[in-house]
């Protein structure tokens, strides 16, 4: 039984071998060759493979430049090294060692022939030495398309420069939006109805200014408050138009109002002073009723232009569009003009 294994193990060991080809087996100097070994084993055998450094002289004057290990189904395990010479030589390469399971598989022995270039020295003043560093000559049609973008960036510049003048020397047509605080409409109503009463019209003799002053300050009330023509309307009018939202005791006193007005007016009636209080408390209640308090009390004012005015603020927004456009377009042309001429100068 021991000799079967010992028979088996020094089988494996028989059939395992290096086999190493080079490609090409001659080059010029500082061209690179190829070798590759390959092992022909069993496919469970432990192969370790020679370690290269980049760099690594194999022989004197043959150097690795990579390795590189591998395993395929078709060829088995391998190895490639690339190889280069910078001397021209023939040179041997000894066998590459493999260990396959623990031992030590020699490959066979390579050569490698490094040729170099021929040189007829019968001819050697044909061939110069190293020259200096020298400066490129001027090339006009290398600096033509700095030269003219630098001449169209400073026209650009002067038109920049004029229109900006222009549009600095016109007188600018400014609207200015103005932000007014109002008053409310019952704050105006109740403001003139303090007016009356200051001025003492509801004891006065005058009925028909008194009655005149109160019932304008009513419609303007109610035109601002209800968003219709009070002014141009009459007294039966007004009183229709606010049935459907106001309340029927407010409006009956406000059309008792309106009728007693129009009667002194119009058919010079006259009345006491106690009716008089009694039409001017029927008023304020009736403002008081139907005021609305939270409304805004700021108003934007913006002021109307002539139309010669509106011409002129479009020109010279047109202008500032123009000088804006022509100032982005001078500022890229610099940019350009910068870098081609240091891309000309390094």
């Amino acid at each position: 039984m021991w000799m079967a294994l010992m028979l088996n193990i020094l089988q494996a060991f028989a059939q395992a071998s290096v086999e190493a080809k080079i490609d090409p087996m001659e080059m010029m100097i500082g061209e690179q060759a190829t070798i590759t070994l390959k092992v022909q084993a069993d496919e469970n055998a432990k192969v370790e493979w020679p370690t290269f450094q980049p760099r690594q002289m194999v022989v004197p004057g043959v150097e690795v430049l990579a390795t590189h290990t591998g395993n395929t189904s078709e060829t088995g395990p391998y190895m490639t090294l690339t190889l280069t010479s910078f001397d021209g030589n023939l040179y041997h390469l000894p066998p590459f060692k493999v260990k396959v399971n623990g031992k030590e598989v020699e490959s066979a022995d390579l050569a490698l022939k490094v040729l170099e270039v021929e040189i007829d020295s019968t001819k050697m003043d044909q061939f110069y030495g190293p020259k200096d560093v020298q400066d490129n000559p001027f090339l006009w049609s290398d600096w033509a398309p700095a030269f003219w973008l630098s001449v169209l960036m400073l026209v650009l510049m002067a038109l920049v420069y004029y229109l900006y003048l222009r549009l600095r020397d016109n007188k600018p047509v400014i609207a200015r939006i103005k932000i007014v605080k109002r008053l409310l409409p019952h704050q105006k109503a109740m403001k003139e109805i303090e007016q009356i009463k200051a001025d003492n019209m509801v004891s006065s003799g005058d009925q028909k200014e008194y009655y005149t002053k109160l019932t304008e300050t009513l419609r303007k009330y109610i035109e601002e408050r209800y968003g219709f023509s009070a002014m141009e309307m009459t007294s039966s009018q007004i009183i229709e138009r606010l049935m459907a939202d106001g309340d029927q005791k407010s409006l009956d006193e406000l059309r008792q109002l309106f009728m007693t007005a129009d009667l002194v007016k119009f058919a010079k009636y006259s009345t006491m002073i106690n009716e008089n209080d009694a039409n001017l408390v029927n008023a304020i209640d009736f403002i008081n009723q139907t005021k609305l308090e939270n409304q805004p009390v700021e108003e934007v004012q913006k002021p109307q232009l002539s139309e010669a005015d509106q011409r002129s603020q479009k020109e010279r927004r047109v202008l500032k569009a123009v000088i804006w456009a022509v100032a982005t377009v001078t500022v890229a042309l610099f940019c350009y003009v910068v870098w081609t001429i240091w891309q000309l100068l390094i």
